[in-house]
């Protein structure tokens, strides 16, 4: 591992095994507290445990480093060019959390600048986590000690490939549905994982298509270094890379052009 990221992705870890604790104690807990946010998403009470144990973490570990995260927004001036933020989402996949299906992950990032260079996801529900730091390649696994690498598939064509997406919803709204369902029907086989699960299937080579409209920067910023380091392509609808487009398309690199030809 490139000895720049190595205390950084260690760091996660131990963010990942707190963030896991708290959010497992909670998860079909019958005194859950959900509450609905100004753009009526909703917010449980894990969620905000979750990113308060954080930030108490790295304000002890990284007290020079920004924080971003879904529920408290940034703990001190935005990250600029040559600057660290640590990027939080407590809970990725809320719904499924307060519905008690096991699809949830808290998803932990450090940027430099505009770049993702560290990218933790833990679902503690199915046992899993993911993770990756720019230069040392993407991994798979319980936890450290019993960690694989992983690679995003093989598959050059349309017709054999696994195509994933979170939900029609957001598509019918930017007015883009009927390029997905073409891609849908064309496409070997789709499915709707949604959220982080996606992503990490396509860096695992289990899927090979991954596409949102709409999201916000601790949605993505986490999973870019993941699919990049084993291989794989992300980038907005226009095709930029990195995590400012508000959209995201991720591909095992070979279909990627294909497909946002397709959905423009």
């Amino acid at each position: 591992m490139a000895p720049r990221y190595a205390d950084d992705l260690s760091l996660a870890h131990v963010l990942a095994d707190t963030a896991d604790k708290i959010s497992m104690d909670r998860f079909r807990a019958l005194d859950l507290r959900v509450e609905s946010k100004p753009d009526l998403t909703p917010v449980s009470d894990a969620d905000q445990a979750v990113e308060r144990a954080l930030r108490a973490t790295l304000g002890r570990t990284r007290p020079r480093d920004s924080v971003l995260g879904e529920e408290y927004g940034v703990s001190a001036a935005a990250a600029g060019p040559g600057h660290r933020q640590w990027v939080i989402d407590p809970i990725d996949g809320t719904k499924n959390y307060i519905r008690g299906v096991p699809i949830w992950a808290t998803l932990i990032a450090l940027m430099e600048g505009d770049q993702p260079v560290v990218g933790l996801v833990s679902a503690p529900a199915l046992g899993r986590r993911w993770w990756a730091a720019l230069g040392h390649g993407a991994f798979a696994g319980r936890h450290t000690a019993a960690a694989t690498p992983i690679r995003v598939s093989g598959v050059r064509r349309i017709g054999d490939a696994s195509f994933c997406y979170s939900s029609l919803h957001g598509w019918e709204e930017t007015e883009r549905l009927e390029p997905v369902l073409d891609l849908i029907r064309q496409s070997w086989r789709s499915r709707a994982y949604g959220d982080f699960y996606g992503y990490m299937l396509v860096a695992e080579g289990a899927v090979d298509i991954m596409v949102e409209p709409e999201l916000s920067l601790w949605d993505v910023a986490a999973l870019i270094p993941i699919v990049t380091e084993a291989g794989g392509v992300f980038t907005d609808l226009s095709g930029q890379p990195g995590p400012a487009g508000g959209s995201a398309v991720a591909t095992n690199g070979k279909i990627h052009e294909e497909v946002l030809t397709r959905l423009s």
